[in-house]
């Protein structure tokens, strides 16, 4: 402790607060709910889909950067006197290789949209690149996240529409894949927890929640979840998974056939258009689909070479210059 920190009468500087754990173990409950609604969405299980639906992916949006700022207010709190850099090459090395762990799975389980740089890669790096930002005063940082979160509404170039740096979100081509987090712009976040943590700490360390601790279960279990993230996000998705696809079995729930052409034909529109587009579009080839009797075999995938032909003609009269 400092001798200003001792005169001021100020408890210790401490590297966690439970209060951060708590914040960290609420995002992970609302990351369990998203999951849990896409899971169920993509079995099947509920006639709505889940990844299409603007809210729903703005709610992912918001757990998402709500996780990254909190690697930011860790940074901080973790090298507030100085690197321990076992600690922080253990934790990266845990990140790093659950990071690929998760891009092996989701390669040889949906090959189609494998997970090549999710959130797990992008805490993975962003603990690296934000070290440098850790020293600058906080108004540099400030103005540096405002640049990050603005970067791919100002860079364009074909060179970075290149697949193997679609990692830094500056591309203008659709990008399939079941998480996408890339470095611009939400390293933009890790920096503003930095500069929300550096702003909110001196107050923090002389407030009541310095010292708070857990004592409802409820509270107890949001605190545990946010002091083993990691643990919790690796397990929670493989259960969701397994219970849902049991029950999936068990007790399959009918889907009506133009609500599951819908669904595929929006999630395939929304890699390149907008969502409102896309269902309008979607439901307007439906209803043409329904009219010329066509709709059980686009379903089943056994229209013969002219009606497929035709399925393309009702998709490009549904789908006028935008």
């Amino acid at each position: 402790m400092s001798d200003a920190s001792a005169l001021a009468g100020l408890p210790p500087s401490r590297s966690r607060f439970d209060i951060v754990d708590l914040a960290r173990g609420l995002a992970l409950l609302a990351m369990f709910v998203f999951h849990f609604a896409y899971d169920l969405s993509s079995l099947r299980l509920i006639d709505f889909d889940v990844q299409s639906e603007p809210g729903w992916r703005w709610f992912a949006r918001l757990i998402a950067g709500s996780f990254l700022t909190l690697v930011g207010v860790s940074l901080v709190l973790a090298t507030r006197n100085s690197l321990n850099r076992h600690a922080y090459l253990k934790r990266l090395v845990m990140v790093a290789a659950a990071a690929g762990a998760v891009t092996l799975a989701t390669f040889f389980f949906m090959p189609q949209s494998f997970i090549f740089f999710g959130i797990l890669h992008q805490i993975a790096l962003a603990s690296v690149l934000a070290l440098p930002f850790l020293r600058l005063p906080t108004l540099a940082v400030a103005v540096a996240a405002l640049i990050v979160f603005a970067m791919p509404a100002l860079v364009a170039h074909p060179v970075l529409d290149q697949p193997a740096l679609l990692w830094l979100g500056l591309s203008r081509v659709p990008v399939v894949t079941a998480d996408y987090v890339p470095v611009f712009p939400w390293f933009g976040c890790v920096l503003l927890g930095i500069v929300l943590a550096r702003l909110a700490l001196p107050r923090l360390e002389s407030s009541r929640l310095a010292t708070w601790r857990p004592r409802g279960l409820p509270a107890r279990i949001m605190v545990w979840g946010g002091r083993h993230s990691l643990l919790v996000y690796l397990v929670h998705q493989p259960v969701f998974i397994a219970t849902l696809s049991l029950v999936a079995f068990l007790v399959p729930a009918p889907v009506k056939e133009g609500n599951a052409f819908q669904i595929m034909c929006e999630r395939s529109c929304t890699a390149q258009a907008a969502a409102d587009f896309c269902a309008r579009a979607c439901a307007c080839t439906v209803e043409t689909l329904k009219r010329e009797q066509l709709l059980s075999r686009a379903v089943g995938n056994a229209l013969t070479p002219s009606e497929t032909q035709r399925l393309s003609e009702i998709a490009r009269s549904c789908s006028p210059a935008r």
